[in-house]
C-alpha cells in the first residue's frame, strides 16, 4: 500500500477569498501525492517514546476505518520533540488483540507539516467484525487499540450500542467518565463538540492549561497534546472507533462561520488565519478521513455513516457556515427576526444534504449526530420567555423547517443528539412551538460535559421550574458523565451515565435516568 502523504500547508492569505481559491488545489494535491519531502527515514531515533498521544480509529465503513496517531515524544514542545524530517511509519491490524492473526500492514510517512501525524485509511476488511490495530516507528511500538467495521450496507442488524460525549474542558476537572467509558460495551463513540478549550490558564482550575489563549497553529497543536495526554481520554479512544465534531471551543468561544465572539476588536481576516491554524490542528489530532482535509479555513466536516439498515448517522457542522447570533446572543425572549429564512445553522449546501440524505434513507433510525440542543427551552420562570440566541431556537425558522422536514416527508424515527450545555436532557419535539398538543416529530437526547463546569450539583427548586415552563422537557440533570444507547429493529434505549464529581479522581458511576422510544412512536417513556 503506498504511503499516506499530506501537502506541506501554503502562506495563509488575508482574505476569504483568496482562501477559497486556493482551495480546490490544495485538497487535490494532498490527494494526489505520492512523495514526502526531503528524505524520509525509516530509523528514526527518538528522545523519547514517541506514542504519548496514543492510538485511535474513526468513521468506520463496511471494509475499513481510519487509523491514527501521532508521533511526539516531547508533546507539550512545539514540533512535538520531533525532528522537521517525514518519518515512516508501519501499520497493521490483527483479528485478535495479541496481535498474531495480522490481516493488513502497510506504512505511512509522518509528515512535520502535519505534527507528525498518521492517518490510514484502511480497505479490505470484512465487514461487521472486531479488529485490533498498532503502529510502529523505528524501533518503538504504539498500544494496541480496538476497532470494528460497519455491517454491509443492506443487511439489517439485531442490536447496535453507541455512547457519544463532549466538552471535556481540562482544568475543569478529570476525566473519570471516560475511565467509565473505556470499559462500556459499545460498537461506536460519538464525541460532539469542544474537545479542548481555548483560553489561557485560570487560577481555580483543578489542572492548568499549557499556555495563554491559543492563536497560532503551535498553539493549538500543543493544546491538543495536553488533553490527548490524558491516559483515560486515550484508553476511551482505543476501546472503539470515534465519530467526531466540533463546536465552538475548537477555535473560539461562539464563534459563527467567519465572525469571531468579538468583531469589534478581531477583523475577519484575522480570525480566519485562527480559524484555518485551528482546522488543521483538528484535522490532525482526529481520526478523519482524507475528505475532511482542510484548506485554509475551510474543512468539510459533515458527513453520513450507516450501520446496515438499522440506523443512518448524519454528522453536522452548525459552525462554520451559521449566520451570526442574533440579537447579540445570550437568553433573548422570542422575536421577529428569529423567523428569518436567511438565518441558517447549517448553510444551504449542508441543509440540502441532510434534507436529501434524510429523504432516501433506508434505516429504521434517523440520526443527527451534532452539537447544539433542537428543543425551545424557556430558561425565564414566569410569563417572559428567554431561549438561547446561540441554540437552534435562535434560528427558528430553520429550526422548524427541520421538524417540518421530518413531519411531511414522514422520516423514519429521527433522534437528535446534542451536547453543549454541560447537562443532560431528554425532549419530545413538535414542529411549532406555538401549538404544544401539536403530535412530536422527534425526540432529543443532550448529554452533559464530561468536565466542563465542574462538579455538577442538582437544584431540586429549579429543576421543579424548568420542567414546568416547558412540557415537552422529559428529563434535566445538572451532573457531569456521557451517555449510553441501544438500539434494535423495535426500540431505542438511552442510559444517562453520570458521577457525582470531577474535581478529584475514582468517581463512582451512576445511571441517572433511562429512556425507551418504540419504532414508529416519537414519545419518550421513561423506565
Amino acid at each position: 500500500m503506498p504511503p499516506t502523504l499530506f501537502p506541506q500547508p501554503g502562506e495563509l492569505q488575508l482574505s476569504r477569498r483568496s482562501f477559497l481559491i486556493g482551495s480546490a488545489s490544495f485538497a487535490a494535491a494532498a490527494l494526489l501525492s505520492t512523495r514526502a519531502r526531503g528524505a524520509v527515514s525509516g530509523t528514526p531515533k527518538f528522545s523519547c517514546y514517541p506514542f504519548t498521544l496514543g492510538v485511535a480509529s474513526g468513521d468506520p465503513a463496511p471494509d475499513g476505518m481510519v487509523l491514527w496517531t501521532r508521533l511526539a515524544p516531547r508533546p507539550l514542545e512545539n514540533g512535538g520533540g520531533m525532528p522537521a524530517e517525514p518519518i515512516e511509519v508501519s501499520w497493521q491490524v490483527a483479528e485478535d488483540e495479541a496481535m498474531n492473526r495480522i490481516v493488513r500492514q502497510g506504512t505511512a510517512i509522518a509528515n512535520p507539516a502535519w505534527a507528525h501525524s498518521v492517518h490510514v485509511e484502511v480497505e479490505g476488511l470484512r465487514p461487521d467484525r472486531w479488529y485490533w490495530y498498532r503502529f510502529k516507528a523505528g524501533g518503538e511500538i504504539s498500544p494496541v487499540g480496538r476497532t470494528r467495521t460497519m455491517p454491509p450496507a443492506n443487511s439489517l442488524p439485531d442490536r447496535l450500542r453507541f455512547a457519544f460525549a463532549s466538552c471535556q474542558k481540562y482544568e475543569s476537572g478529570y476525566y473519570t467518565a471516560f475511565e467509565h467509558l473505556a470499559r462500556e460495551d459499545v460498537d461506536l463513540v460519538f464525541h460532539l463538540g469542544d474537545y479542548i478549550y481555548e483560553k489561557g490558564p485560570s487560577d481555580d482550575g483543578v489542572r492548568r492549561h499549557n499556555s495563554p489563549e491559543i492563536i497560532t497553529l503551535d498553539d493549538y497543536r500543543n493544546r491538543y497534546a495536553l488533553y490527548k495526554s490524558d491516559p483515560a481520554l486515550q484508553a476511551a479512544h482505543a476501546l472503539a472507533p470515534w465519530v467526531v465534531t466540533w463546536d465552538d471551543h475548537e477555535v473560539s468561544n461562539n464563534y459563527a462561520n467567519a465572525i469571531s465572539e468579538h468583531p469589534e476588536i478581531t477583523t475577519t481576516a484575522d480570525f480566519l488565519r485562527r480559524r484555518a491554524a485551528a482546522y488543521q490542528a483538528y484535522f490532525e489530532h482526529m481520526p478523519l478521513r482524507r475528505t475532511a482535509l482542510p484548506s485554509g479555513p475551510d474543512m468539510l466536516l459533515y458527513r453520513n455513516l450507516a450501520f446496515g439498515r438499522l440506523a443512518s448517522f448524519h454528522v453536522l457542522d452548525t459552525r462554520q457556515y451559521r449566520t451570526d447570533q442574533p440579537q447579540n446572543d445570550g437568553l433573548k425572549a422570542p422575536s421577529p427576526v428569529l423567523l428569518d429564512p436567511k438565518g441558517t445553522l447549517m448553510g444551504d449546501r449542508q441543509r440540502s444534504w441532510l434534507f436529501d440524505g434524510l429523504e432516501h434513507s433506508p434505516a429504521i433510525w434517523n440520526t443527527l449526530a451534532q452539537q447544539i440542543m433542537v428543543g425551545r427551552v424557556d430558561r425565564v420562570a414566569g410569563p417572559q420567555v428567554g431561549i438561547s440566541m446561540d441554540q437552534w431556537p435562535g434560528y427558528e425558522f430553520e429550526r422548524r423547517r427541520l421538524l417540518n422536514h421530518f413531519r411531511e416527508k414522514r422520516i423514519s424515527n429521527p433522534v437528535i443528539l446534542a451536547g453543549d450545555i454541560h447537562t443532560n436532557w431528554a425532549n419530545e419535539l413538535t414542529a411549532n412551538p406555538d401549538q404544544p398538543d401539536a403530535p412530536n416529530v422527534a425526540t432529543e437526547f443532550v448529554g452533559t460535559s464530561i468536565t466542563s463546569g465542574g462538579d455538577g450539583v442538582e437544584k431540586p427548586a429549579h429543576l421543579g421550574t424548568l420542567l414546568s415552563e416547558n412540557s415537552f422537557v422529559k428529563f434535566h440533570n445538572n451532573e457531569r458523565g456521557y451517555v449510553c444507547c441501544e438500539l434494535t429493529q423495535k426500540t431505542w434505549r438511552t442510559e444517562f451515565r453520570t458521577v457525582p464529581y470531577v474535581t478529584r479522581r475514582s468517581a463512582p458511576l451512576s445511571t441517572r435516568a433511562t429512556f425507551v422510544v418504540e419504532s414508529g412512536r416519537p414519545q419518550l417513556n421513561r423506565v
